[in-house]
């Protein structure tokens, strides 16, 4: 049954007209605690996970659960009718078990906080933050084992319970919590991170409630939600067609030696409404590449894309939430049924981007990015250093961004807009290793008028034995080209051991032996290039050669020979004509190079890997099928 909110004060609030002015001022104030929130974490969190690279999400949201401000969109909701209690002033919920709330949060490393806010006995608003915790104790350290076969086997699962309840706070149930973890100082240090920026943003809307009025307020967040749902309404009338198309992608493997694992979906428009179909998806993986996908979540992805792309002026939040419907498979990759393992959900997460851009772009070519936003990559290192103390890192690697509409992919850069790198002077500080390059991949992104970003080459030295887990996609299906732009480089890992041997890793890993003097070439992706190669300005490829992101050979993709560092400008024109004959008249929309077959074939030779197999499917998956 769902959640009982109780209230001293039941009296609704009164519908008021806010003028142009105000609600500027509102919209603006709730923008900068969202920005106070990661403000509040980022100096208060332990862990490099949070605190040096943000992998933490806020948000603000009305007293009916509707996200204002933040970036997932609003998973109140979903916990709201799955929640068998109160919620009353002085409360404070703690959870992290993704099917306990359907989905609203995607894997148990990720911890959530949940602040009701009252005022004056009345329920006004919520204030909320997840974020990713370096180990909750599980299989393997780290806590993201790729071979889990059960959830059971990631670590502590929280249910929704009161971490304070009536202002009272739950000490027993945080001991018991920290009791599962591998690293508990840096865990209590988080979750208290998380609480204080829910408390900061709590006091936020108080404030302006208490500046503008209580009616005003709430008045001014109802604006907001419907301003929204009309701009939305908008873009998806201009945007998306009655007519159905489908677009398809691939998770490369699970781990465990079985792949691709296809994501489908199939967008129409209908009676003023977005379908999102992914019928025709895989079945659940038996692995814990599985990616539990809350409704509300995708919903929150599309309108994302849909704003950053057509109108980026819009300010999102879920009042538009109406004009999507969602549907999952039930027992698929992205709804998997209970106790399936999630915890490596991030690569079916980032395939959703590009996924998204493969259905939007094929009616307005103009507005298609390449594909790129392709995983997220992990590295895990831990052991026991030479003075009998524990260390363990979690890290979140970087990889080219598509080619782009308006200019080149970014190199080297994150999949989440605001995460950052963590400093090699912490990693070299805090961690027994040496980070002796850290440079992009020339020629790794994809060619095209605006190519794709270059991938990264980051070369770990260990200093101590250990052992090591890696996370990553884009090794074997490669990210796509659009509107004539190539696919890009595909992503690999080297061991380069302290003898001298060199061993090629997969791309997903785990409780791999390292030796003190190994070094580790951790090797992502590039992104896919835009636009037609053949028109990118030689010049500037001639000032790449000289930043290093392309090389001579690579120049050649574009047609472009390069002397001596400066463009043959009469071999370029020959061997632009050259290529344009060979080519035919006919640019393709996409080009996802060869196919899965032919990638199989070539796997070995390609990439010093063994192909992936096809799926076998776990029998209580089949009905997805």
């Amino acid at each position: 049954m769902p959640a009982t909110i109780i209230q001293a004060n039941a009296a609704p609030f009164n519908p008021v007209t806010v003028d142009p002015v105000t609600l500027e001022v509102i919209e603006n104030a709730l923008r900068n605690a969202r920005i106070e929130m990661d403000a509040t974490l980022v100096r208060t969190a332990m862990s490099p996970g949070i605190r040096e690279q943000g992998d933490a999400f806020p948000l603000i949201a009305d007293h009916k659960g509707r996200m204002i401000v933040g970036q997932f969109g609003s998973y109140i909701g979903p916990f709201l009718d799955g929640f068998d209690g109160t919620v009353e002033e002085g409360d404070m919920i703690f959870l992290s078990d993704p099917y306990s709330v359907g989905g609203a949060i995607s894997h148990s490393n990720d911890w959530l906080v949940l602040l009701p806010v009252f005022k004056d006995g009345r329920l006004l608003a919520y204030t909320s933050m997840f974020g990713h915790q370096s180990d909750i104790g599980g299989m393997v350290p780290g806590s993201m084992p790729i071979d889990a076969t059960s959830i059971f086997q990631e670590g502590v699962r929280i249910p929704p319970v009161k971490i304070w309840k009536k202002g009272v706070y739950n000490e027993d149930l945080v001991k018991l919590v920290m009791h599962q973890v591998r690293t508990p100082a840096w865990c209590k240090a988080d979750l208290n991170a998380l609480i204080a920026s829910c408390r900061v943003a709590a006091r936020r809307v108080i404030e302006m409630a208490e500046r503008f009025g209580d009616d005003v307020y709430v008045s001014a967040t109802e604006m907001l939600l419907e301003r929204n749902y009309r701009a939305m309404k908008h873009l998806i009338e201009t945007s998306v067609s009655e007519e159905p198309v489908s677009f398809q992608d691939y998770v490369c493997d699970d781990g465990l030696g079985f792949g691709p694992y296809k994501i489908k979906c199939t967008m129409w428009r209908e009676n003023g409404r977005v379908i999102l179909d992914f019928d025709g998806t895989d079945p659940q993986s038996s692995a814990s590449i599985n990616f539990f996908l809350n409704e509300n979540m995708m919903k929150m992805f599309f309108g994302i894309y849909m704003i950053m792309v057509f109108d980026p002026q819009i300010l999102f939040n879920d009042g538009y939430y109406d004009l999507i419907d969602v549907r999952i498979p039930e027992g698929s990759l992205l709804k998997p049924r209970f106790p399936a393992a999630l915890s490596g959900r991030t690569h079916a997460l980032g395939r959703l981007f590009d996924i998204l851009g493969g259905l939007l772009g094929q009616k307005t070519p103009q507005f298609l990015n390449a594909a790129g936003f392709s995983s997220s990559p992990h590295l895990f290192y831990a052991g026991t250093d030479s003075q009998g103390k524990w260390f363990q890192l979690f890290q979140i690697g970087f990889g080219g961004i598509p080619g782009r509409p308006m200019g080149d992919g970014p190199d080297g850069h994150s999949l989440w807009p605001g995460f950052t790198n963590v400093p090699n002077e912490f990693l070299e500080r805090y961690f027994p290793l040496r980070i002796e390059r850290y440079e992009t991949v020339p020629d790794s992104g994809g060619a095209g008028l605006h190519r794709g970003g270059n991938g990264i080459n980051m070369v770990y030295r260990f200093l101590e034995p250990g052992v090591i887990a890696i996370h990553d996609d884009r090794w074997f299906v490669p990210p796509w080209g659009v509107n004539g732009g190539e696919p890009g480089a595909r992503a690999r890992k080297l061991l380069v051991k302290a003898d001298g041997t060199e061993v090629i890793l997969g791309n997903k890993l785990e409780e791999y032996r390292v030796e003190a003097g190994d070094q580790l070439h951790f090797i992502t992706w590039g992104g896919g290039g835009w636009g037609d190669p053949l028109e990118r300005d030689p010049a500037l490829l001639a000032k790449e050669l000289r930043q290093g992101l392309v090389t001579v050979d690579g120049a050649r993709r574009y047609g472009v020979v390069l002397v001596d560092g400066t463009v043959d400008a009469v071999a370029t024109e020959t061997l632009r004509a050259q290529m344009r004959a060979a080519r035919g008249a006919t640019i393709p929309t996409f080009n996802f190079g060869p196919d899965i077959e032919t990638l199989r074939a070539n796997c070995l030779a390609e990439t010093g890997l063994p192909a992936p197999r096809q799926p076998v499917w776990h029998p209580a998956s089949v009905a997805a099928e």
